[in-house]
């Protein structure tokens, strides 16, 4: 989960570990069944804390469910960070976005069972991947890299895609998963107003070495 700072007495720790805890058990919900219907008794229970302790962290179960998804779209936005740093072209930026998602599909399976259950609700929030997207797809239209007539349509484009292919990542195994980021990545570029030759190109460029 992102990092925050750390708590600076014994009664935080145990405070920010709850609260851990609980996000752990709501996102580990979310990725099996997405169901939210789970009772409080249960989450905590999953959780291994007491009923009473929920309440001191959260509202209600939709406060926490909300909480749980923000959570794991800010780590697999920060996941990108952490790998793509260096990258300045937007364009490579997008493709490399669309192969490292399919392959979390395998590295990640809860944090990625989370995000397609959950992320179409989240595709124009102010955090996790939508927000590093958004700053994206502005870098690339006020450089020229991109020709689009309204930034908020090609995000939903670009999210849209996305789960689709993390959909389709769980959905058909079987498939190339890689190929199928790349051959996505190529056609999302070309509806960027990338050029076509250059999109084919920029689509397959190696990706980072992990840190």
């Amino acid at each position: 989960m992102p990092a925050s700072a750390p708590p600076t007495n014994r009664f935080e720790r145990r405070r920010a570990e709850t609260r851990r805890a609980l996000l752990r058990a709501a996102r580990q919900i979310l990725a099996e069944t997405g169901d939210t219907g789970a009772s409080i008794q249960a989450i905590a229970e999953r959780a291994d804390v007491g009923f009473g302790s929920f309440y001191n962290h959260f509202a209600s179960k939709t406060e926490l469910f909300e909480a749980a998804v923000a959570d794991a779209l800010e780590e697999f936005g920060q996941s990108f960070d952490d790998r793509l740093t260096g990258i300045d072209d937007p364009a490579e930026l997008v493709a490399a976005g669309f192969r490292l998602s399919a392959r979390m599909a395998d590295s990640h399976p809860e944090l990625m069972q989370v995000l397609r259950r959950r992320g179409l609700g989240h595709i124009h929030s102010d955090n996790g991947l939508a927000r590093r997207a958004r700053r994206d797809i502005e870098v690339g239209t006020a450089s020229g890299r991109f020709s689009i007539a309204d930034p908020a349509v090609a995000l939903s484009a670009l999210g849209g895609t996305l789960l689709s292919l993390v959909e389709l990542r769980f959905t058909r195994p079987d498939l190339d998963g890689d190929e199928a980021a790349v051959n996505l990545a190529e056609m999302v570029l070309r509806m960027l107003g990338v050029p076509p030759e250059d999109a084919h190109e920029v689509a397959r460029r190696p990706l980072p070495a992990p840190a």
